[in-house]
């Protein structure tokens, strides 16, 4: 039989943004925790290189600022990348606190802080634990979630819609995937941290579950979204036929890691002074265009001249899992290729993480906060996780006393539908979405190529409106239904931005507009694109 619950604050997502919201709210409220797998299966847990922060005495504020202005493209918000930055040392602090060990240096004076450098940054800003740090942070958040009295964690649960009433978010229907039961969570706050979208295309350094939920069901609940033609490819995947989504980490590249041919000939110089030290953006096309003239199935990252022991203790994870498939990395250089990464647009939010619609927040990947612009900077996503869950929470406390009654919500009706019979359209569907937007919507664009993602993105529409529509809810249904809504946003940004800024590039319109604007959609089919605040 479905269930019923009532908490003060329910939380879809359950990685730094959800955990560390969890965390920052008072143990006097009900809270629930919804995971669409287990605590750690997100992508946090997946993290390798750190998080940026201004830790350093040569270091600055201003210069972070500039610097992710800069990777941003001139679409970065400054009032909101000087409202994120501004806490680097206060979240960095808060996560110490709950016991999260970052590696630190010994100097002839004192210990402090090992601090990397990666792409796009000015300074070694990027405060890691060797190269597991999204690891180390889920499992100390996980910990003290768990040991939270007020917090109820919900495991295997997806979100199929939000529930709202008299014009304010009231909870969301959840389905089970053990019992295949549609569950009413109702909540007098709901917040949406569910990850990136990055499952829309068939190459990705993401884990399974990162298909657009919260994006989509804000969407489809009335909610506007922007920017979702910037989605980040990151340069270095591991190039193996039995590796799946195995990044290679910036910092490599921070500590020397060259990339070259198959002929072990250097490139990045010819593309950006730079060099490997591009923003992400920069070095993914480079990267693309080097394997489309060369007719390579990858190029090679090589960080064999520095010394073996630095390598083993700087980058455990990735000299294990390379050593996994063959490839010792203090002697050969490593095969890679681009692969999507991070969705930078996402569900429009203010400074506390407010969606359009009262009682929503979303924060994490999920939002578009205005920090990430044409380009995340690298190691400035943890950090805006962070910095925004402790907004939320700050918001919903001093709005708690206030927010109204739960009122009387039906339970999820599917008398109306039956068992499905046909689960390989759902597969059918799934993989041609992933591979033309791969195709047509990838690193390098065209109209032509985006034409043609949006007449199969409208027929893939009514096909599975019309399933959805005749058969119980699944969790690969709800995947494959939210996939598709995240890609139609994603092809219509992309339509609708004439110039290449950052990391959307159209050979069509090559050149950058004098004006930088955020390209906005809203529920009813309306574009408008808004003035960035302040330009690079």
């Amino acid at each position: 039989m479905p269930q019923r619950y009532q908490h003060d604050v329910l939380i879809i997502g359950s990685g730094a943004a959800g955990l560390s919201l969890a965390l920052r709210l008072p143990t006097s409220l009900s809270i629930a925790v919804l995971s669409k797998g287990e605590l750690t299966q997100g992508s946090t847990f997946w993290a390798q290189g750190g998080m940026a922060a201004v830790l350093d005495k040569d270091d600055t504020v201003e210069s972070h600022v500039e610097d992710t202005m800069i990777a941003g493209v001139g679409l970065c918000h400054r009032d909101v990348v000087e409202f994120v930055v501004s806490q680097g040392a206060e979240v960095v602090e808060w996560l110490v606190s709950q016991g999260v060990e970052f590696d630190r240096r010994e100097t002839p004076k004192h210990s402090e802080y090992h601090l990397t450098m990666e792409g796009g940054h000015s300074h070694r800003r990027v405060i890691h634990a060797a190269d597991a740090t999204g690891r180390a942070i889920s499992e100390v958040l996980v910990e003290k979630t768990l040991a939270r009295d007020n917090v109820e964690i919900f495991t295997d649960g997806v979100a199929v819609d939000l529930v709202t009433a008299d014009g304010r978010c009231r909870g969301a229907y959840v389905l089970d995937r053990d019992s295949g039961e549609v569950n009413l969570f109702q909540a007098r706050f709901v917040v949406l941290a569910t990850g990136g979208a990055s499952k829309a295309y068939l190459y990705t350094t993401n884990p399974d579950g990162a298909s657009g939920d919260g994006i989509a069901i804000a969407w489809r609940a009335g909610c506007r979204v922007a920017n979702m033609e910037f989605n980040q490819f990151h340069p270095t995947c591991l190039y193996h036929p039995r590796a799946k989504s195995f990044l290679i980490t910036e910092a490599l590249r921070g500590e020397g890691g060259r990339l070259q041919l198959p002929d072990g000939t250097r490139f990045m110089e010819r593309f950006d002074e730079r060099g490997e030290l591009a923003p992400r953006d920069v070095v993914a096309r480079a990267i693309d265009h080097e394997m489309k003239r060369t007719g390579s199935d990858c190029v090679y990252l090589d960080i064999s001249h520095q010394p073996a022991r630095f390598l083993q203790s700087h980058f455990p994870t990735v000299h294990r899992r390379c050593l996994d498939f063959g490839i010792d990395i203090t002697r050969e250089p490593i095969p890679v290729v681009p692969a999507a990464h991070y969705t930078c647009g996402g569900v429009l939010v203010d400074k506390r993480g407010q969606t359009d619609l009262p009682g929503l927040y979303a924060i994490g990947e999920t939002a578009c906060t205005g920090l990430h612009g044409a380009n995340r900077m690298a190691s400035n996503s943890l950090l805006e996780c962070l910095v925004y869950a402790r907004a939320a929470a700050g918001d919903i406390i001093a709005q708690m006393d206030d927010a109204p009654a739960p009122v009387a919500v039906p339970d999820w009706d599917e008398s109306q539908v039956t068992d499905s019979d046909e689960d390989v359209v759902i597969s059918h569907n799934w993989d041609e979405v992933r591979r033309f937007m791969w195709d047509y919507v990838g690193i390098v664009r065209t109209d032509k190529r985006l034409a043609r993602a949006r007449h199969r993105i409208d027929l893939l529409q009514e096909e599975i409106k019309e399933y959805y529509s005749n058969y119980k809810v699944s969790n690969d249904l709800l995947e494959l239904r939210n996939l598709a809504t995240v890609a139609e946003l994603m092809i219509n940004c992309a339509i609708a931005r004439r110039e290449s800024r950052g990391l959307h590039y159209t050979l069509d319109y090559p050149e950058l507009d004098p004006e930088a604007g955020d390209t906005v959609l809203t529920p009813n089919g309306s574009l408008a694109q808004s003035q960035a605040q302040t330009k690079a």
